[in-house]
């Protein structure tokens, strides 16, 4: 048996026609990268290691080529977070207004440090790379599963009122 018949079909099996579909519009194989991320992701929020390889073995590329992808861009992500992930832009521009202080108090008013997860689940804080708002910084984009918002000239204030909305509004959904 190859290593190619070890890799679950969990996309081909669960999304037979959208996988078709995004490779008819791609007449060169590895061109539907992004588009088979994205379909791996909505489900459960992150791109497992599984989706990964499957992703890979359904392109000809290598695992780490599509991890690369996932590792580069801000909307993938290959771990479970949060409901909703805030993530702050701290790019030497937005730092030099004050990004890196901005991310550090509300790491601190929130409780958790960047990359973990509020206790309840909801808010997970991350650090990003350029969010092409460097005139606006601090800034971040709010990403509620394929829903994003962004967020520009924020104080940890204003940031901590949108969250206790948040945090208002899931209960509401809840009950």
């Amino acid at each position: 048996m190859s290593s190619v018949d070890n890799i679950p079909n969990l996309l081909r099996d669960k999304y037979p026609e959208e996988v078709q579909a995004i490779f008819a519009k791609y007449p060169i194989k590895r061109s539907a990268v992004m588009p088979l991320l994205y379909l791996a992701q909505r489900e459960a929020g992150y791109i497992t290691k599984e989706s990964m390889a499957e992703i890979a073995t359904l392109l000809e590329l290598d695992t780490t080529e599509v991890a690369a992808i996932v590792g580069f861009y801000s909307m993938y992500h290959d771990e479970k977070a949060g409901k909703y992930r805030i993530q702050v832009c701290t790019d030497i521009s937005c730092a030099l207004r004050g990004a890196d202080k901005f991310l550090e108090h509300l790491c601190q008013n929130i409780g958790i440090k960047v990359g973990e997860t509020t206790p309840d689940g909801l808010v997970t804080i991350e650090e990003v790379k350029c969010l092409a708002g460097c005139d606006k910084a601090p800034m971040f984009q709010l990403q509620d599963g394929d829903q994003v918002s962004y967020h520009e000239n924020m104080t940890v204030d204003k940031t901590m009122e949108l969250v206790e909305a948040l945090k208002k509004a899931n209960l509401e959904v809840k009950e």
